[in-house]
């Protein structure tokens, strides 16, 4: 099994207090300790405003992230879980994607959904269009990035997207460009899409969530003729983790006191019963059997969420020191 982590950069509303002059030395500070540990990858969130509800805490931008951490790490992959397709015309998506590649040193990952923060849709004047119209925009932008990877420039004159000749060069490194990890669980069409397109896929990370979204992907690769074991299978995960279930209390605690601050004492006892239930909520022994178990059922790769991680970093440490060397070896 593989491991990411999320960098905090404000969506979930955890920058709060963090003078903006020292954002980027506190997300970058992380950044270099995925990059000098044994993680994977490295990740951020594809939202302008801070969720469960829009403030004016800060949100950074995601691309712009991918283009700072390409530049500042030199290991560890870099993705976005996900960019919504309809934020930024496919083969603009394609040629900025293709410059973060280039400059990571062939590092970068494209994770791709349909979009669903309507407020944020609206607020920026997207519209907020029925989910059929969004993943129709999703087929169509993947079919845009591919062809401008693999040829160099890209046409299509689709129901959504119109391109003629979009050159994109240079092209990424990695040959057949970015890994596509198509996120989301739609099983009409979500899956059919990562079924064509994905080489990774992100969807729910629950034990019978999880099997029950794989049966539905197999038979989707069944029908377009692709092997579904090619495609790597990622679930997102929040994380509190404690030496002894005491201190795994106290991590849950400190989390709802800081969500108590910004959004409430409701909004964030909500949150925190949200984590209560998590496979990666516990000891290292208990997460390493509930993922070990995750991982017999097909999970490969978890990306993690450390809420606390702008302000203290002990869950990251315990994390590596003590749970992935027993499901990396």
């Amino acid at each position: 099994m593989r491991f990411g982590f999320f960098i905090p950069q404000g969506w979930r509303f955890d920058l709060v207090g963090i003078d903006p002059v020292d954002h980027w030395s506190t997300m970058n500070g992380l950044a270099q300790v995925a990059d000098a540990g044994a993680w994977d990858s490295i990740w951020v969130y594809d939202h302008f405003h801070t969720t469960p509800e829009p403030s004016d805490e800060a949100t950074h931008e995601a691309w712009s992230l991918m283009a700072a951490f390409a530049a500042s790490t030199s290991r560890v992959k870099l993705g976005q879980m996900c960019t919504c397709m309809a934020y930024r015309n496919p083969a603009y998506l394609a040629k900025v994607a293709a410059t973060v590649d280039v400059i990571s040193g062939g590092r970068a990952q494209m994770g791709i959904g349909g979009g669903w923060y309507e407020h944020e849709w609206r607020a920026y004047g997207y519209g907020f269009p029925r989910a059929g119209v969004r993943l129709g925009m999703l087929d169509e932008g993947v079919q845009i990035m591919r062809q401008a990877w693999t040829e160099g420039s890209a046409t299509l004159d689709g129901t959504h997207y119109q391109v003629d000749g979009a050159i994109v060069q240079p092209r990424p490194l990695q040959e057949g460009g970015l890994p596509l990890w198509i996120a989301g669980g739609g099983e009409k069409v979500t899956l059919r899409i990562a079924a064509r397109y994905a080489t990774h896929t992100n969807f729910d990370g629950s034990p019978e969530g999880f099997a029950h979204k794989s049966a539905i992907l197999a038979e989707h690769c069944a029908q377009v003729g692709t092997d579904v074991d090619a495609i790597v299978r990622s679930s997102n995960y929040n994380v509190a983790i404690g030496a002894t279930e005491a201190e795994v209390a106290d991590r849950l605690r400190l989390l709802q006191e800081r969500m108590t601050s910004s959004l409430g004492d409701e909004r964030a006892r909500a949150i925190t019963e949200q984590y209560r239930t998590s496979l990666t909520t516990g000891t290292p022994e208990q997460i390493v059997e509930r993922l070990s178990a995750m991982q017999e059922a097909g999970m490969t790769y978890a990306i993690l969420y450390f809420p606390e991680a702008a302000y203290d970093r002990s869950g990251i440490e315990m994390f590596e020191q003590q749970v992935l060397p027993e499901l990396t070896s």
